[in-house]
């Protein structure tokens, strides 16, 4: 019986980067990175949306957090039913670079939550939110070319933060206006004065 396509596609990545280590070298080091990198980003969305101005950057940043929530969610109940394994705990001849978490394969925690988040920005804003999905892309390959993830496990993260980002975005609007609301009151006052030495740029107009 032939392997899975899912474990040929991982095993074919998993030798070419082992022959181009500097690759899974690279990667790694993007990997560590870049989840915080995007978290920051997603607050500093929030900052950028001048006080008392359009809170559509607002939005986009309390919706982003919640819908990568929401995935993380999503993703115990699936563990929960079907735990898949690690790729390079059925195969020990993958090669990985950096950690080896032994949390389950599917669907890929880093995925999901960057996917949400960026699918989330860009239902506000087209143009931010395709620089979040580009790091989401770069964060889903870097998942497999660091061997700790099977390609399905990607595949399946966007899903799961696709689908995260439509429930919020579109069913929990309301509550999340709401929350927006309740807390640039703590921080608009905080900003304020950062915001009136700096010019008059409020962002687009919510869609």
């Amino acid at each position: 019986m032939r392997p899975p396509v899912d474990w040929r596609i991982y095993h074919a990545i998993n030798r070419f980067v082992l022959r181009h280590d500097w690759l899974g070298h690279g990667f790694s080091v993007i990997e560590t990175w870049s989840v915080p990198l995007i978290a920051v980003a997603t607050v500093a969305l929030w900052l950028l949306a001048r006080p008392g101005g359009d809170r559509k950057w607002k939005l986009a940043s309390a919706s982003a957090l919640a819908s990568a929530a929401l995935a993380l969610l999503v993703n115990r109940v699936i563990a929960a039913i079907w735990h898949r394994p690690r790729p390079f705990e059925t195969h020990p001849s993958a090669h990985v670079w950096g950690s080896r978490s032994h949390d389950p394969s599917f669907p890929s925690d880093h995925a999901s939550a960057a996917f949400a988040i960026g699918f989330a920005v860009v239902l506000f804003d087209r143009l931010a939110g395709s620089i979040f999905l580009a790091a989401a892309v770069v964060v889903g390959v870097g998942r497999v070319v660091v061997g700790a993830h099977y390609p399905l496990d990607v595949l399946a993260g966007v899903l799961v933060g696709f689908g995260s980002a439509l429930i919020v975005v579109r069913l929990a609007r309301p509550l999340i206006e709401g929350l927006v609301r309740l807390v640039e009151r703590l921080t608009d006052p905080v900003l304020r004065p950062v915001w009136r030495r700096a010019p008059r740029v409020d962002p687009a107009r919510r869609p």
